[in-house]
This record gives C-alpha cells, structure tokens and sequence, in this order.
C-alpha cells in the first residue's frame, strides 16, 4: 500500500516507470499477475487507481453495483435551459446549448435538436436521441 502523504508523488512517477516495474506494481496492488496485452499507459492507471481506492476508500456499493449492473445513471427526459450537449459524429466533436426558446449550435438558433441532428448528420433522426436524452 502507498502511504497517503506519498501518493502524489508516486502516482507522478508512474508514466515514466518502464514495463518490468509496472508488472510488479500491478501484481502487488491487485495480488495478482496483470491481464495479457496491457498497454504501459493501461497498467499505469488501473495501479494509481488501486493506490486511490487504498488510501481515499473504494466505491460506495450503490455506485459500483450500478456500473457493474450496466446502468450509469437515468437518462433525462428532458434537457432545461442552460444544459450543454455534447455529441462527437464523425471524428468531430459538436456542442449544442439548450436554450429557453430553442437550442444554439455553431452560433446559430434552432427550433429543436432534430434540427441540429439533421445539420450535423445530413439525415432525418431523432434529436433526443442523437444527443443521448433517449434510448
């Protein structure tokens, strides 16, 4: 285990370990030889994520048993004035600001995100679920 008044340090270190240390520093951390054909930077983050959980604590139960059940959090059915939405399409990322009267995209008003949707994809869809307000 990392004592707490080291943790910063030691998880600044970590990037730059080379591939042999950071096998052992899994195996100590999780008691256990990693997975096959970890990357260096995958192994760096799953070690400083352990140190973490050791000294700050791990998840509540509610929490982990939500994300292993596959269920992050309820979707909104709606999005209120003042949400920002952000959809990457296509290798480029596209933000959309929900306003009172409308939604704001590139600089422009729209009546609906079904408006923007069919701006950025070029096809009729559904704007809610583009944006990830529905199913």
């Amino acid at each position: 285990m990392v004592a707490p008044d080291n943790l910063e340090r030691r998880l600044a270190e970590l990037p730059g370990l080379p591939r042999s240390d950071l096998l052992r520093q899994f195996e100590k951390a999780y008691s256990r030889p990693p997975p096959l054909r970890l990357s260096n930077a995958t192994l760096a983050l799953a070690i400083g994520y352990r140190w973490q959980e050791q000294v700050h604590g791990g998840l509540k139960p509610e929490i982990r048993k939500m994300l292993l059940s596959g269920k992050i959090a309820p979707v909104p059915a709606r999005a209120s004035a003042g949400t920002v939405l952000i959809r990457e399409w296509q290798g480029r990322e596209h933000t959309v600001i929900v306003r009172p009267e409308g939604v704001e995209y590139s600089g422009q008003r729209f009546r609906s995100l079904t408006e923007v949707a069919f701006r950025i994809t070029g096809q009729k869809r559904s704007g809610p679920a583009f944006f990830g307000l529905r199913k």
